[in-house]
Formats: structure tokens, sequence, C-alpha cells
């Protein structure tokens, strides 16, 4: 198999050439490809996340240890089967559910994987991804049939769409009239954007810095854009019922907190990293919540591909490259010069 690897962290990723692995018990082999490309993946390609104040949180403590593949974002065929695997056959195409943890603690067993402490078993973050060949997935479960979706947008679902799935359950009880702002229109910012569309909001108001990505976003359903840097950009989002905020810095945090009206909900989706520095008595006189969301869970996912195979969730713009090209992706993204979402073709990719 081909992967193309982190052989140290911040410089270029490495081609390598290894034996494809066998399954074993109930692990499935899956040949990519498709492979979304994720502003995460920066993170830990460089290998740390910023906690604000000169500290960082490096990946190598979550087990991301070079030689490491990246790739979260994993769809392929189904080549080979452990001796104990069920539900799938092979040359089945299906969409992989990443977020994997160990399986036996009382979060995992409630079906929320992504939130186990362990997380002991997440492609593309802890073990080795989908920016290759093949990927060994542990059980037949986390497969899901995207079938009558496109191969590109249906790759993205698994975290893009996902996350922006998640992030939207846990803004408050909403009227289709009510004002959500969403910070951020990279890709996870415009599959949010999808997402809130598909729900039935009518006034989604979207924040960026970038004239494309708002334009984009207003294809996508966005009603309203604000450019974050306007001297007004304040006073236009004040009122909201809800912030989605999948930037994640001292300033878009500051901005969507003082955004919410009385009541309202911000959720914190994006990892660019900084410290929240806010005073505690406003929290309680304006019952404004504060809430983290990280990726999804397994039935959310399921529910995510239902909306995309009923045409209700428009896909964000994609660009397709080949797997070859994963750096360029990488830096590409990093520039801020990608519009939606880069997916690596891995179809072709001979060895």
């Amino acid at each position: 198999m081909i992967s193309y690897q982190i052989v140290e962290h911040g410089r270029p990723l490495q081609r390598v050439l290894t034996e494809t692995p066998k399954p074993q018990g109930s692990e499935v082999l899956v040949r990519i490809t498709r492979s979304g490309v994720c502003h995460s993946d920066l993170h830990i390609w460089e290998g740390y996340f910023d906690l604000g104040g000169g500290k960082r949180f490096y990946v190598k403590e979550r087990g991301c240890v070079p030689p490491f593949t990246l790739g979260h974002e994993p769809l392929g065929v189904v080549e080979a089967l452990g001796p104990r695997a069920r539900g799938v056959k092979r040359g089945q195409k299906r969409l992989v559910f990443p977020w994997i943890g160990c399986g036996k603690c009382a979060v995992c067993k409630a079906g929320q994987d992504n939130y186990c402490v362990s997380g002991s078993r997440i492609i593309g973050v802890n073990r080795n991804g989908a920016y290759a060949t093949h990927i060994l997935v542990p059980d037949a479960k986390y497969l899901l049939d995207a079938g009558g979706i496109d191969d590109a947008f249906a790759s993205t679902l698994a975290c893009s769409g996902l996350t922006a799935y998640s992030a939207s359950a846990k803004l408050p009880p909403l009227a289709r009239e009510d004002r959500v702002a969403i910070i951020g229109c990279g890709g996870v910012g415009l599959a949010g954007v999808a997402v809130l569309r598909a729900k039935g909001l009518k006034n989604i108001i979207a924040c960026d810095v970038d004239a494309m990505k708002l334009e984009t976003a207003r294809r996508l359903g966005a009603k309203e854009a604000v450019d974050t840097r306007a001297p007004d950009a304040a006073a236009k989002l004040a009122g909201m019922a809800g912030v989605i905020d999948f930037v994640g810095t001292p300033a878009t945090a500051a901005l969507g907190i003082a955004a919410l009206r009385k009541g309202g909900r911000y959720v914190l989706v994006g990892l660019h990293g900084g410290e929240l520095v806010h005073p505690l008595p406003p929290i309680a006189q304006r019952a404004i919540g504060i809430v983290g969301s990280y990726v999804g869970n397994l039935q959310e996912l399921k529910e995510l591909v239902a909306l995309a195979k009923k045409g209700k969730l428009k896909p964000l713009p994609v660009s397709t490259r080949p797997g070859s090209e994963a750096n360029a992706a990488l830096e590409d993204l990093q520039a801020g010069r990608v519009i939606g979402r880069v997916v690596l073709d891995f179809e072709a990719l001979a060895l």
C-alpha cells in the first residue's frame, strides 16, 4: 500500500510504500478512493494546538507520533474482511466513521465514541488515516452506505458535515425566523450553513473576512453576510439566538458571545487556539450558554447521510486532487486558498 506520512512534524509528507495490512478478528480492510483534507490535519501536521499564553498541546501526547498518516474523512471500497467481520461484503463502497473510541467504556457503549476519554482508535488522529490507499477499520458497524451521494462530497460528511451537524444540535430550541450566526466559512463553516438551511432556518448570518467565502455561504443558504473586520460587525450581529464559531480564536469568541441575545447559546467548534477570558456575572445575568462541540457520533452521521440522500443537504464546493498532491493541498489550506473542501483521489494511485 501507499501512504503519505508525517515523518517529522512541520515537514512535507513523505510517500511510503509498505505491505498492505491483513484484517484480523472483526476488522475490515478498506481501499480508499476519496479522502477529505481538514483544517485539523494542519494542527496534527504542525504537531500541536495553541492553548494561548504561550502554552501548547502536543499531539504526540495523544498518540500521534511520527511516522504517522493523516486523514479522517475516508470513503472507499471493502477489500478484505477479518474472520469475525459481519455486515458488509467485498466490493461495497462505504463511508467510514473515523471517531472510534475504545469500545469498552460507558461512553462508547452509549454510542458516544467521539467522547471516549482514550479516543484510542480515531482514524487519522491516533491511528493511521486515509492519506493512503488502504486503512483498517475495527468493525463493520463503522461503515455506512452513502450510495447516491457524489463520492467526493460523501467523504466530507465524516468530519466536515458531521461536525457541523452535531454542533447545530447543541443550539437552543429555535424558531425558523431566529437569527443564527456562523463564524468562519471554511469547509466546516460552509457545511454549517448547509446543515442549518436543511433544518429549515431562514435567518443564517455568515461571518468571515474573505469575500469569496461569504459569497459561497450565501449560495448555500445564508441570508446575510458580515465581514467581521468591519467597524459595524458587532452591531450587525446583535441579538443572535445562537452562534456557532468554526474558527475558535479569542477575537471570534468575544464577538460571538457578545452577539447573543438573552438565553442564547455560543457553540465553539474551531481549534485555531488561544484563551477565553470573560467576566462571570454576565453569563448568569444574560442566561447564555457556552458549550464546546467535538465532531459527532455514529448515529448523527447516519442521520446526516440520510439527509444528504434525500437531497436536502446542499453540497459545499469540493475540489478533487490526486492523492499524490497531499502536500500541496495542506499548503493551500494553510494559506487560506481553499474555498470549501479539498478531497484527495486515491482511486487511480498506482503502486
